[in-house]
């Protein structure tokens, strides 16, 4: 009676997970495709930016570019290269994902990922960083650190002056000045879950004829 309903809801669980992996990836898809639409200058909507396809033009700030550690690429370790580009004829900020770097041998050393100088003209995928972080080491409160756990939004505007929109443009391959774009999808676990939910469902199959079983057997 405990564990049937219990089993059941997990495996609901773990469905739903997969089906809104697989809503996203679609919607993804579908807003990819379309023109690149020019992003922006304004704080803009977050709702509106996601999975949009935008064009951008402006200065890279090297200053505060930062490495994002722990990403993997075929199975090697290395970094995601995320630098703040201003927008042209504004303050306004964005973040941009430039794509993976291999890590070197050393953890110690922190790779070289050179910024293009000058304006530089670019198109991308407008995506929302996750907000949910595991941080293995407590963060700095103070000061500029290049490699972080996580890509943090918040954490960045409190470190700079500048205002900066809701989203972080993923490169396209086409697009100058990145590294390795081979962006993973959404639903790229998403028959993990469908798998996760199926075990669960068995569980409690399982379960109901153990029960059936112990209550008609005879003495």
């Amino acid at each position: 009676m405990v564990l049937i309903p219990a089993f059941i809801s997990l495996g609901m669980w773990q469905w739903r997970k997969a089906e809104v992996k697989t809503g996203l990836q679609a919607e993804l898809d579908a807003l990819s495709t379309r023109a690149a639409v020019p992003l922006p200058t304004a704080p803009t909507d977050v709702e509106w930016l996601r999975f949009r396809h935008v064009s951008l033009r402006g200065t890279y700030d090297a200053s505060r570019q930062v490495l994002i550690d722990n990403r993997l690429h075929q199975e090697r370790a290395g970094y995601h290269v995320i630098t703040p580009l201003r927008l042209e004829g504004s303050e306004m900020h964005v973040l941009i994902n430039r794509g993976w770097i291999p890590a070197p041998d050393n953890h110690r050393f922190v790779p070289d990922a050179p910024v293009p100088l000058g304006t530089v003209e670019l198109t991308g995928i407008a995506v929302v960083p996750g907000q949910r972080f595991f941080n293995l080491a407590p963060q700095p409160s103070t000061g500029w650190d290049p490699v972080w756990q996580n890509l943090d939004l918040g954490r960045f505007r409190q470190v700079v002056t500048y205002p900066l929109q809701p989203v972080v443009i993923q490169l396209d391959r086409a697009a100058p000045g990145g590294y390795v774009r081979e962006w993973p999808r959404l639903d790229g676990q998403a028959g993990r879950n469908y798998g996760y939910a199926l075990q669960w469902f068995g569980f409690a199959a399982a379960s109901l004829g153990i029960w059936a079983y112990f209550l008609f057997r005879r003495p």
